[in-house]
């Protein structure tokens, strides 16, 4: 069974002229922890308005919980939370007051869900007077949750969440996701960052209003189908373009400390060239070793097609 189906949504700004969302279709299951993956402009915070019936689709059809996000908004409201990616809490009101707002526009109060965001809750409580504006990232971040999960709802969508926030509030908010999961909430979240990725039961990867590929995120990285292989050296940003310039190279990418490249032909001769055409150039301290596919490697492929 889906909590949230889409069917070729399409979606337009500007008189048509830019294409934000191109025939996207894709379904989210009951329980679901599902990520859309992509960066600024791939067309996550335009679907995901949608789906919470803040926006309307060009064409293509939509529903979430199996009401229609058109005919049926006004039940749709009542049963989903949604986070977006800019802070919108009420900047002027404390912590305890938002939450109460938000309560009462569902017709409920905060201890009839306090169960469900207790967890969340304690870690703000302490600053519950301090107004919503004067609070660092990541209290804001767990407010904006609170607010959103305080009339239990079946399918939260989380846009871009952790974006600005420190490493260490990032794993507690996946932390949080991972506990709400098991109370039968169906998650919908989406972020730049691809390392989440693999924080999802499945993914859509995003680019220029398109889905490149959908499925787990294991089942991604095995559809990398060349060998691997990462490289560093003295001078990286010289190494970057002669790498990219050298015939043997089909790929290469930065990637941290390292470059990512795949060759063109027989990896035991093609790898001895290029380690001989480096040390010609003057190259030093040059490291090349086999690496395992991530999920920013598969996009940078597919986006590269």
């Amino acid at each position: 069974m889906s909590d949230v189906i889409l069917n070729n949504i399409c979606k337009t700004y500007n008189k048509g002229i830019v294409l934000a969302v191109d025939d996207v279709s894709f379904s989210v299951g009951k329980g679901e922890l599902f990520g859309l993956i992509g960066p600024d402009g791939a067309g996550k915070t335009s679907i995901f308005r949608i789906l919470t019936t803040l926006l309307l689709a060009d064409s293509g059809s939509a529903s979430v919980n199996g009401y229609d996000v058109v005919n049926d908004y006004k039940k749709i409201r009542q049963h989903v939370g949604y986070m977006p990616g800019k802070f919108s809490l009420y900047q002027d009101l404390t912590v305890e007051e938002n939450l109460k707002f938000f309560a009462t526009v569902f017709n409920t109060t905060i201890e009839a869900n306090y169960e469900l965001i207790k967890e969340i809750y304690i870690q703000i409580e302490p600053f519950k007077k301090r107004r919503a504006g004067k609070l660092s990232g990541g209290m804001k971040q767990k407010l904006a949750l609170c607010c959103a999960l305080i009339h239990r709802p079946t399918v939260l969508f989380l846009d871009e969440p952790t974006t600005g926030v420190d490493t260490v509030s990032r794993k507690e908010f996946w932390d949080m996701l991972k506990r709400l999961k098991q109370e039968g909430i169906t998650i919908l979240v989406s972020t730049p960052y691809m390392d989440e990725a693999t924080l999802c039961e499945r993914i859509a990867l995003m680019q220029d209003g398109k889905i490149m590929s959908i499925d787990t995120p294991k089942n991604i990285t095995k559809q990398y189908a060349e060998i691997l292989y990462a490289i560093k050296a003295s001078n990286m940003s010289h190494l970057l373009s002669d790498l990219r310039l050298n015939k043997l190279i089909r790929s290469c990418n930065a990637f941290g400390e390292y470059h990512h490249i795949t060759f063109n032909d027989d990896l035991k001769n093609s790898k001895s060239e290029l380690l001989n055409y480096l040390k010609s150039k003057n190259y030093i301290s040059i490291e090349i070793k086999q690496v395992a596919p991530t999920i920013e490697d598969c996009f940078i492929k597919l986006m590269n097609k």
